[in-house]
């Protein structure tokens, strides 16, 4: 699979990095003088944007100039020589670039074109920039994260962002199956908005059956009690006691026995509705012990429990080193380096998901096109025009097997 990867900033790069990861040939294309917005963005690791390389490993990369007609015509050529076109553009901005997907696909019925938006292609929405925490307000993903002391909370990382780039690679590798039966190509799109929305489950689901408007709960579950955060002697742990028999066992396990026949605590609907007089309860028997100590005794017993981990403590962790999560690599500018890798684990994979770091702006500008089938008079031309910008610092391999000059 060839992918065309005109998109910029995470969602759509997302995408491109799954597939790139399964094994598809993703071109990235950037825009010169200054390439992909999110270059911009720090922190810095020297002048490299880590926001960019989090998000653009195992690609190949060409700057081309957009905004004159002969890059334009070498981008609709290239498109059309590959399988995948993947762009999070703003709805009509495909076809002001002459990308248009009607006309692309009545030259090439076999093309799969993936796009992203803020809030979908139409509707009363669909010509708002997307970015990532205003979806998440949008779908009511802030209005239940976060307690009742602080208001609506936006989730860690740009979830809106990753989640739609995850539900397109999904999209494209259906419609992939799907034309190696038919020969036909498919046109596939998601939003910020639609993905986030997709993912209210219970939230949303109670509100559908129930009429119940979820509101912040902190890190305690919306419909499970005992199950949340709770302070031991020197921190906090998470404890998942979700069925009677854990609840049960976790009476034991802390010894409190004497719980399980308190009325206020019997089932789970009386836990839940004297939840902080639980919570005070039970924080005063683990101030006894470490979490440590605590999470061992609660495993052991049965009941899911873990400490809450800040980064550095992920990446020290053994069980993460032991699924392979975290590869290390050669970058062109900064030496060896280490990035999160991919989740999935496959019979008869190495484990090792990273083939090609994060390219420099250009690095492969001269390899891509010479792979397209474009002649070495069309590259120097377009080179010399700045048309397509090639890196020093590219590779001398067409392959993609980077070998930095």
């Amino acid at each position: 699979m060839r992918v065309l990867d005109l998109s910029r900033a995470l969602s759509g790069p997302f995408c491109g990095l799954i597939l790139g990861d399964l094994g598809a040939d993703v071109i990235k294309v950037e825009a010169i003088p200054d390439g992909d917005m999110i270059r911009a963005w720090g922190p810095f690791d020297r002048d490299e944007s880590v926001y960019y390389l989090c998000g653009n490993r195992n690609k190949r990369d060409i700057g081309i100039n957009f905004r004159c007609e002969e890059g334009r015509r070498l981008l609709r050529e290239m498109a059309l020589r590959c399988d995948v076109i993947i762009e999070n553009f703003r709805p009509g901005t495909l076809a002001q670039m002459g990308l248009e997907p009607a006309g692309l696909r009545a030259e090439k019925p076999e093309l799969i074109i993936a796009s992203l938006s803020g809030f979908g292609s139409d509707g009363p929405l669909a010509s708002r920039p997307g970015f990532d925490q205003i979806a998440q307000g949008y779908a009511g993903f802030m209005s239940f994260t976060g307690t009742p002391e602080t208001g609506p909370t936006r989730v860690g990382v740009a979830i809106g962002d990753m989640t739609s780039g995850m539900w397109l690679a999904i999209g494209v590798l259906a419609a992939w199956a799907q034309r190696q039966q038919t020969g036909a190509g498919r046109v596939i799109e998601t939003s910020l908005l639609s993905s986030l929305v997709s993912l209210l489950s219970v939230q949303g689901q109670r509100y559908l059956n129930l009429g119940e408007v979820a509101l912040p709960t902190g890190n305690v579950h919306p419909v499970i009690a005992p199950y949340g955060v709770f302070r031991a002697q020197d921190g906090n742990l998470n404890i998942g006691a979700a069925t009677q028999d854990m609840w049960l066992s976790l009476c034991d396990v802390i010894g409190l026995a004497g719980l399980k026949d308190d009325e206020r605590f019997t089932d789970n609907a009386g836990r839940m509705a004297h939840r902080e007089e639980l919570r005070l309860i039970i924080e005063e028997r683990l101030a006894t012990r470490t979490r440590a100590d605590w999470t061992e005794r609660l495993v052991e017993a049965g009941i899911p429990a873990g400490p809450i981990n800040r980064i550095d403590d992920v990446v020290a962790d053994a069980q993460v080193a032991h699924l392979d999560l975290i590869e290390s690599f050669e970058h062109p500018t900064l030496g060896p380096m280490r990035q999160i890798s991919n989740p999935l684990r496959m019979d008869g994979h190495d484990g090792r998901w990273i083939r090609k770091p994060p390219p420099v702006l250009g690095q492969h500008s001269r390899a891509i096109l010479t792979d397209l089938g474009f002649s070495a008079g069309e590259i120097a031309h377009w080179e010399e025009t700045r048309v397509v910008y090639q890196n020093p610092r590219g590779s001398d391999h067409r392959d993609g097997r980077e070998k930095v000059a």
